[in-house]
Protein backbone atom coordinates (compact mmCIF):
# COMPACT_ATOMS: atom_id res chain seq x y z
CA UNK A 1 0.00 0.00 0.00
CA UNK A 2 1.18 3.02 -0.70
CA UNK A 3 0.90 6.54 1.68
CA UNK A 4 0.48 9.17 -1.25
CA UNK A 5 -2.45 8.99 -3.28
CA UNK A 6 -3.52 12.05 -6.01
CA UNK A 7 -7.04 12.76 -7.22
CA UNK A 8 -7.40 15.74 -9.48
CA UNK A 9 -6.89 18.40 -7.26
CA UNK A 10 -6.12 16.65 -3.62
CA UNK A 11 -3.32 14.50 -1.86
CA UNK A 12 -4.09 11.88 -0.10
CA UNK A 13 -2.00 10.80 2.79
CA UNK A 14 -1.49 8.51 5.10
CA UNK A 15 0.80 9.84 8.23
CA UNK A 16 3.35 8.36 9.70
CA UNK A 17 3.63 9.24 13.06
CA UNK A 18 6.43 11.90 12.98
CA UNK A 19 6.96 15.05 14.71
CA UNK A 20 6.10 17.17 11.98
CA UNK A 21 3.16 15.06 10.97
CA UNK A 22 1.77 15.54 14.49
CA UNK A 23 1.97 19.66 14.36
CA UNK A 24 0.11 19.31 10.86
CA UNK A 25 -2.47 17.57 12.50
CA UNK A 26 -2.80 19.37 15.62
CA UNK A 27 -2.93 22.81 13.59
CA UNK A 28 -5.82 21.28 11.28
CA UNK A 29 -7.72 20.78 14.79
CA UNK A 30 -6.87 23.51 16.51
CA UNK A 31 -8.14 25.56 13.21
CA UNK A 32 -11.67 23.87 13.55
CA UNK A 33 -12.21 23.32 16.98
CA UNK A 34 -15.40 25.00 17.34
CA UNK A 35 -16.59 22.92 14.30
CA UNK A 36 -15.32 19.55 15.18
CA UNK A 37 -16.52 19.52 18.64
CA UNK A 38 -20.56 19.85 17.81
CA UNK A 39 -19.84 16.63 16.12
CA UNK A 40 -17.58 14.46 18.46
CA UNK A 41 -17.09 13.06 21.42
CA UNK A 42 -15.72 15.06 24.39
CA UNK A 43 -11.73 15.38 24.10
CA UNK A 44 -9.53 14.29 26.26
CA UNK A 45 -7.18 17.12 28.30
CA UNK A 46 -4.30 16.32 26.28
CA UNK A 47 -5.72 16.07 22.64
CA UNK A 48 -4.68 19.59 21.64
CA UNK A 49 -1.15 18.70 21.88
CA UNK A 50 1.65 17.32 19.62
CA UNK A 51 2.21 14.44 21.62
CA UNK A 52 -1.68 12.96 21.87
CA UNK A 53 -1.86 13.61 18.01
CA UNK A 54 1.88 11.65 17.54
CA UNK A 55 0.11 8.75 19.64
CA UNK A 56 -3.55 8.75 17.37
CA UNK A 57 -1.09 8.89 14.51
CA UNK A 58 1.33 5.85 16.02
CA UNK A 59 -1.80 3.97 16.33
CA UNK A 60 -3.83 4.43 13.18
CA UNK A 61 -0.47 3.75 11.29
CA UNK A 62 -0.85 0.45 12.98
CA UNK A 63 -4.06 0.09 12.04
CA UNK A 64 -3.55 0.53 8.31
CA UNK A 65 -0.64 -1.93 8.00
CA UNK A 66 -3.37 -4.88 9.28
CA UNK A 67 -5.71 -2.97 6.87
CA UNK A 68 -8.14 -2.60 9.78
CA UNK A 69 -8.44 1.43 9.45
CA UNK A 70 -7.51 3.38 6.61
CA UNK A 71 -7.11 7.38 7.45
CA UNK A 72 -6.24 10.02 4.83
CA UNK A 73 -5.20 13.35 5.17
CA UNK A 74 -5.83 15.55 2.35
CA UNK A 75 -4.20 18.07 1.04
CA UNK A 76 -4.47 20.40 -2.42
CA UNK A 77 -2.53 19.70 -4.79
CA UNK A 78 -0.75 23.26 -4.50
CA UNK A 79 -1.24 23.74 -0.88
CA UNK A 80 0.80 20.02 -0.22
CA UNK A 81 1.63 21.16 3.47
CA UNK A 82 -1.20 22.41 5.03
CA UNK A 83 -4.04 19.19 6.44
CA UNK A 84 -7.39 21.03 4.54
CA UNK A 85 -9.44 17.67 6.03
CA UNK A 86 -8.91 13.86 6.86
CA UNK A 87 -11.19 10.56 5.68
CA UNK A 88 -11.25 7.46 7.39
CA UNK A 89 -12.64 3.67 6.67
CA UNK A 90 -12.85 2.54 9.86
CA UNK A 91 -13.74 -1.06 11.55
CA UNK A 92 -12.54 -2.80 8.08
CA UNK A 93 -14.23 -5.95 8.86
CA UNK A 94 -13.38 -9.24 6.38
CA UNK A 95 -15.27 -12.62 6.64
CA UNK A 96 -19.04 -13.06 6.49
CA UNK A 97 -19.64 -9.25 6.87
CA UNK A 98 -16.68 -7.52 4.11
CA UNK A 99 -17.69 -4.01 5.50
CA UNK A 100 -16.43 -0.63 7.24
CA UNK A 101 -17.45 2.51 8.68
CA UNK A 102 -16.78 5.91 7.51
CA UNK A 103 -16.36 9.29 8.78
CA UNK A 104 -14.95 12.35 7.45
CA UNK A 105 -14.09 16.68 7.94
CA UNK A 106 -13.09 20.02 6.05
CA UNK A 107 -11.44 22.61 7.37
CA UNK A 108 -14.35 24.80 7.61
CA UNK A 109 -12.56 27.32 4.99
CA UNK A 110 -12.22 24.66 2.38
CA UNK A 111 -16.34 23.18 2.24
CA UNK A 112 -18.32 23.80 -0.12
CA UNK A 113 -15.59 23.11 -3.20
CA UNK A 114 -16.23 19.42 -3.74
CA UNK A 115 -13.15 18.30 -1.63
CA UNK A 116 -14.63 16.03 0.53
CA UNK A 117 -16.81 14.70 -2.51
CA UNK A 118 -13.74 13.85 -4.58
CA UNK A 119 -11.75 12.05 -1.39
CA UNK A 120 -14.84 9.98 -0.55
CA UNK A 121 -14.95 9.15 -4.17
CA UNK A 122 -11.21 8.02 -4.22
CA UNK A 123 -11.97 6.43 -0.89
CA UNK A 124 -15.24 4.42 -1.73
CA UNK A 125 -13.36 3.07 -4.81
CA UNK A 126 -10.53 1.86 -2.77
CA UNK A 127 -12.63 0.19 -0.33
CA UNK A 128 -14.73 -1.47 -3.01
CA UNK A 129 -11.94 -2.34 -5.62
CA UNK A 130 -9.04 -3.19 -3.27
CA UNK A 131 -10.22 -4.42 -0.14
CA UNK A 132 -13.10 -6.08 -1.72
CA UNK A 133 -15.66 -4.83 0.85
CA UNK A 134 -19.64 -4.97 0.33
CA UNK A 135 -20.72 -2.08 2.43
CA UNK A 136 -19.83 0.85 3.96
CA UNK A 137 -21.63 2.63 6.61
CA UNK A 138 -22.03 6.24 8.00
CA UNK A 139 -23.82 7.68 11.15
CA UNK A 140 -24.85 11.39 10.47
CA UNK A 141 -26.43 13.54 13.50
CA UNK A 142 -29.72 14.68 11.81
CA UNK A 143 -28.99 18.62 12.37
CA UNK A 144 -25.53 18.10 10.09
CA UNK A 145 -27.18 18.71 6.51
CA UNK A 146 -23.86 19.24 4.83
CA UNK A 147 -22.77 15.68 5.94
CA UNK A 148 -25.84 14.40 4.48
CA UNK A 149 -25.58 16.13 1.27
CA UNK A 150 -22.54 14.50 1.06
CA UNK A 151 -23.55 11.44 1.52
CA UNK A 152 -26.69 11.24 -0.71
CA UNK A 153 -24.66 12.83 -3.34
CA UNK A 154 -22.61 9.57 -3.70
CA UNK A 155 -25.51 7.29 -3.60
CA UNK A 156 -25.36 6.32 -0.03
CA UNK A 157 -29.22 5.69 1.14
CA UNK A 158 -30.71 6.27 4.30
CA UNK A 159 -31.57 3.46 6.91
CA UNK A 160 -33.24 4.60 9.81
CA UNK A 161 -31.91 6.45 12.51
CA UNK A 162 -30.18 4.49 15.61
CA UNK A 163 -31.40 5.90 19.10
CA UNK A 164 -28.51 7.09 21.23
CA UNK A 165 -26.34 5.51 19.37
CA UNK A 166 -23.43 7.90 20.02
CA UNK A 167 -22.25 10.09 23.03
CA UNK A 168 -21.18 13.59 22.10
CA UNK A 169 -20.22 16.23 24.11
CA UNK A 170 -21.38 13.24 27.49
CA UNK A 171 -24.64 13.06 25.76
CA UNK A 172 -25.94 10.11 23.81
CA UNK A 173 -27.39 11.39 20.58
CA UNK A 174 -29.33 9.46 17.72
CA UNK A 175 -27.86 9.44 14.41
CA UNK A 176 -29.06 8.42 10.72
CA UNK A 177 -27.56 5.71 9.19
CA UNK A 178 -26.79 5.52 5.92
CA UNK A 179 -24.82 3.36 3.39
CA UNK A 180 -23.62 2.38 0.33
CA UNK A 181 -23.44 -1.31 -1.10
CA UNK A 182 -20.62 -2.26 -3.72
Amino acid sequence: MKLTYETERLLLKILRPTPENAMAVLDFYNRNQLLFERYEAKRPENFYTAEYQNAVLSCEYNLTLRLQSLRFWIYEKDQPDIIIGTVCFYNITHSIYDCCKTGYKFDQNYQGRGYAKEAMQFGIAMMFEQLHLHRIEAYVMKDNAPSIHLLMALNFEYEGTCRKVIRICDTWEDHMLFSLLK
